[in-house]
């Protein structure tokens, strides 16, 4: 059986019973899925600094998995937060393919032409235009929306939720180069499909894109899961996986 792991780079629990429970729902019975939590860092990722540790955290969950699942590695690794941090370090490390919420429905939104972003965190806009940089996908990105509440916040007021990110969805697909709406955020997993009725565009979850992207991914040239860097003061998983 195929193994996915999914990382949720936040110390927030719910948000990874949240992300099991949608991620094997999609992924279906004949992947095993596990997700695991970041053993340290902010509670949800919603600034530079909390962004810039949950990359870290993402690094030690991944090496801790490893260690601790020496027969079992994964086929597959999805970061569980829409704004992928540690996506390219994990990925020289890794010799299984990683992902992020943010990546691929990026990339799936991208094949219809211009898409607006719809997330929680007022922080995020500055984060995500970076990352659609990086990605080399930000001249299909029209618009970046953002809601006051996190998305830990909105995960736990479900109903508001839905009105609120129902509005802004609303908003960014009156513009009429936007061909679809992305929906990102791990605390909003399934949300996409109860917003759809009040948007005139498609609606991506970025939950469903991401697990469905993992699952495709082709297995990168890496040989190994070891990083070339010599650590200090890490954990002893993250060590272990450095030069010595």
């Amino acid at each position: 059986m195929r193994r996915l792991l999914v990382i949720n780079p936040n110390t927030t629990e719910s948000v990874s019973t949240l992300l099991q429970h949608h991620v094997q729902r999609i992924a279906g019975p004949h992947i095993q899925v596990d997700t695991v939590t970041a053993r340290f860092g902010a509670p949800y990722i919603a600034c530079e600094a909390s962004y810039a540790v949950a990359g870290h955290a993402l690094l030690d969950a991944w090496a801790a998995d490893q260690c601790a699942m020496p027969q079992a590695l994964p086929d597959a690794v999805l970061i569980g937060c829409f704004g992928d941090p540690g996506l390219w370090a994990l990925r020289e490390g890794s010799a299984a393919p990683v992902t992020g919420l943010a990546e691929a429905s990026f990339f799936q939104a991208r094949r219809h032409g211009g898409f607006a972003v719809v997330t929680g965190g007022t922080k995020w806009r500055p984060m995500l235009e970076r990352l659609a940089w990086g990605l080399g996908v930000a001249e299909h990105v029209v618009a970046i929306h953002t809601v006051a509440p996190s998305g830990v916040e909105l995960a736990n007021n479900p109903e508001s939720a839905i009105t609120l990110l129902a509005h802004a969805c609303q908003e960014a697909a009156k513009d009429t180069s936007v061909k679809t709406v992305v929906l990102g955020g791990a605390g909003l997993a399934g949300m996409a499909a109860q917003v759809q009725p009040y948007v005139s565009l498609p609606v991506i979850d970025s939950v469903i894109a991401g697990t469905e992207y993992a699952l495709f991914m082709p297995t990168p040239s890496a040989s190994g899961n070891r990083f070339a860097v010599q650590w200090r003061h890490v954990s002893a998983e993250l060590s272990a996986l450095g030069q010595t």
